[in-house]
């Protein structure tokens, strides 16, 4: 008997066909655009495997309900709509796709960085709206070259973000919840310093660690406080690892220079007061929204269910 795949979400239905060919799939209809947890909980325990968004709940009900379930591979590398401790408890086995959103997800931060300490979102604005004043001294930016990046997360993203901004002659200071090796260390001239040490001696900071208990609102008022007044914050991980009320009150009296951000606290609702701070590059998490690596992930996904039964390699999030 074949292994039951449910896909929670319509999209790339040609990949799920063709790498999951030897299992039984579910997907939402054509024309529906999602699953939602009503719809699945009724059926889920004749499942094996769930192929999951990143904003579909696998929680304590879905759990329980889902008897037969073996793994969970979530389309996103992040993985908070996952109960993990739970899932594990339960023996089933949840993974992620970190591979295919590493470069896509560090050209962003790159990208939010340069817009943002060269103006060039604000400049282009300016020239289309017939406003922008010409002259040697006018809208001057921050040169990137011989600052200090300080990366919150030297994991895949937060390494793939250092060795480009090595390429612009940065130099790279981190913290992690454990140390590189010294030969990682050296192979991207990184210096690790403790957080605090790193929030407040970065000209730039970048964020780059998942969203856990540790890390919900690690960069708060009293932290936002003791960053530099030219200092810029780049978030690309999680929302939620920025305090937005702190931050908000920190552009607007000058306590930091500038945020690029590509997600946000509230998720998919930007509050108007984030909105209207003219020291701010924002874009609506688009740190994977590539055509190539949203085929890729699709791929990686259904790849780590069949990997899961057929005894290959699965990125798994929890270990038993």
């Amino acid at each position: 008997m074949k292994p039951r795949v449910l896909i929670t979400y319509n999209i790339f239905r040609d990949v799920y066909k063709e790498v999951l060919k030897d299992f039984e799939i579910i997907m939402p209809a054509e024309g529906i655009e999602t699953f939602t947890l009503e719809d699945v909980l009724p059926v889920v325990d004749s499942f094996d495997a769930i192929l999951s968004m990143w904003n579909f709940p696998i929680n304590k009900q879905l759990l329980d309900a889902a008897k037969n379930l073996k793994i969970v591979s979530n389309y996103a590398v992040g993985y908070d709509n996952i109960d993990v401790v739970y899932a594990t408890r339960c023996g089933v086995t949840v993974a992620n796709t970190p591979d295919p959103v590493t470069e896509p997800t560090a050209d962003i931060a790159m990208g939010l960085m340069l817009s943002l300490m060269r103006r060039i979102v604000d400049c282009d604005n300016m020239l289309r709206e017939k406003k922008l004043e010409w002259g040697i001294m006018k809208n001057l930016g921050t040169s990137l070259y011989g600052k200090q990046l300080g990366i919150l997360g030297m994991g895949r993203i937060g390494k793939a973000v250092a060795r480009r901004a090595l390429a612009s002659g940065m130099t790279i200071a981190y913290h992690n919840r454990n140390r590189l090796t010294a030969i990682e260390e050296k192979l991207y001239s990184a210096k690790y310093m403790s957080l605090d040490e790193l929030v407040a001696t970065s000209d730039v900071l970048s964020l780059n660690a998942p969203l856990t208990s540790e890390t919900y609102h690690v960069i708060d008022a009293k932290r936002l406080a003791t960053m530099k007044p030219d200092a810029f914050l780049i978030n690309t991980a999680r929302g939620p690892l920025v305090d937005e009320k702190a931050l908000i009150e920190a552009l607007r009296n000058g306590t930091i220079k500038g945020a690029g951000l590509d997600v946000f606290e509230t998720g998919e609702s930007v509050c108007d007061e984030l909105l209207a701070l003219p020291n701010t590059v924002l874009v609506p998490h688009i740190g994977t929204q590539t055509v190539e690596t949203r085929r890729e992930m699709a791929e990686f996904a259904a790849g780590n269910i069949v990997n899961f039964f057929n005894g290959g390699r699965v990125a798994r999030v929890n270990k038993f």
